[in-house]
């Protein structure tokens, strides 16, 4: 199999480049004036964000302080013979350093995975002459469903992305087919982490249609990871998400069941369940819902998701990126209230989540959780305060987090 690394990447955009201008030379005055509109089509990617996080955690003596900033820059072109290019950097570095960024050796604090860096982020060539078909090539950001599964961590200043092919179908009606290899796995702890690369075959395959009470989507995701044997792994299940209007406002639900067990290097023979279900209130002003989430173990291990966006799910302290053997159940409540316009401020929303974290077998209380979010929009810059604060029983450590972040984008 081929292997998408930066060497392979930079070559697909040389030819991507040399088949458009090598067209413009050889084509007829119609297909030069495609390429002519493709390029000024081509419209600029750009993102700035600025986080203030801090981490203060039972078993240090000091709480971590992190000043990160991230900026990201890029182009996308327009549509020339139905193929375009994007080409994305992304650069990562910090204004305070008291934390332990995974890589910078300073282990006497707590973690904030933000390091320092500088990177490709996104390099694609995506195609459509194929009927009813978008077929991506290249470095790209691979979300499926609710990111519970595979995501791009969006949260963490360095995202995840993937180098991978990806085919996206839906000439079969209602039916979306989504197909995706992969053999690199470009991890939130970047380029220079002993682990910010994982390689291996694996193999996403995802289905969706709609029926009468939302959207099912069927799944297998093939996981192999050279450098991990514990997150190796195959994972088969279905989801289903949907609303339905009340006469006053509606309600939301979703409701998940997977079955996963070793797979391809995996170093442990093992095999554990996954359910979820999720219930939620939404009017024009408050929202408010309820839900479970339930990861088995076994005497090997947890079943794990090591490509989802973790943060999104568990609770903010993420004291559960790694699913312990015993599993976890998860026991959440939460409610929610748009205030709307306050001041300059616009969209100023506000949420708290409870968690409550048991163990899925031997009936162990781990610890609960609250999680506390303010969001709002001042012009076209995003504002956010959060809050976690994980108190800890039988597993892991008294946390409290809180963060503060401006991001701006086009």
């Amino acid at each position: 199999m081929f292997q998408y690394n930066s060497r392979t990447l930079a070559a697909i955009a040389l030819v991507a480049i040399a088949t458009f201008w090598c067209s413009a030379e050889a084509e007829d005055t119609a297909s030069q004036n495609r390429i002519d509109t493709a390029l000024r089509a081509s419209k600029p990617l750009f993102g700035l964000r600025l986080r203030y996080e801090t981490a203060d955690q039972d078993g240090f003596a000091d709480a971590a302080q992190a000043l990160t900033y991230r900026v990201r820059a890029g182009l996308e072109t327009g549509t020339a013979f139905d193929t375009s290019l994007l080409i994305e950097i992304e650069h990562v570095d910090d204004l305070i350093d008291d934390y332990n960024s995974t890589i910078n050796g300073k282990t006497g604090f707590p973690v904030v995975p933000d390091p320092r860096g500088t990177e490709l982020n996104r390099f694609q060539i995506t195609n459509t002459s194929l009927p009813g078909t978008r077929t991506t090539l290249g470095r790209q950001r691979i979300v499926l469903d609710d990111s519970r599964f595979v995501g791009n961590v969006g949260f963490r200043q360095n995202e995840q992305t993937f180098d991978a092919i990806r085919f996206q179908n839906s000439s079969f009606g209602n039916l979306v087919l989504d197909a995706t290899y992969l053999n690199q796995v470009n991890r939130i702890f970047g380029d220079d982490s002993p682990v910010g690369r994982w390689h291996g075959d694996s193999y996403l395959l995802n289905a969706t249609h709609p029926t009468p009470l939302g959207k099912l989507a069927a799944f297998a995701y093939l996981i192999d990871v050279d450098e991990s044997g514990m997150n190796a792994s195959q994972t088969i299940g279905a989801r289903l998400s949907g609303n339905q209007s009340l006469t006053v406002g509606k309600i939301e639900y979703a409701a998940s069941i997977a079955r996963q067990k070793d797979y391809g290097s995996s170093n442990i023979d093992y095999s554990a369940e996954y359910y979820s279900a999720e219930g939620k209130y939404v009017s024009e002003y408050f929202d408010f819902g309820l839900g479970i989430e339930i990861l088995g173990g076994d005497t090997q291990s947890g079943f794990q998701t090591p490509l989802a966006t973790l943060h999104k799910f568990q609770g903010w302290a993420d004291k559960f990126l790694s699913t312990p053997a015993t599993g976890v159940e998860d026991v959440y409540a939460q409610a929610g209230y748009s205030l709307g316009n306050v001041g300059a401020l616009s969209g100023m929303k506000l949420l708290a989540v409870y968690h409550d974290f048991s163990a899925e077998t031997g009936g162990g209380h781990y610890g609960d959780e609250i999680d506390l979010l303010a969001t709002a929009i001042w012009r076209k810059v995003n504002l956010s305060v959060k809050y976690a604060n994980y108190n800890a029983d039988e597993f892991a450590s008294d946390t409290r987090k809180v963060w503060f972040e401006v991001e701006y984008a086009f």
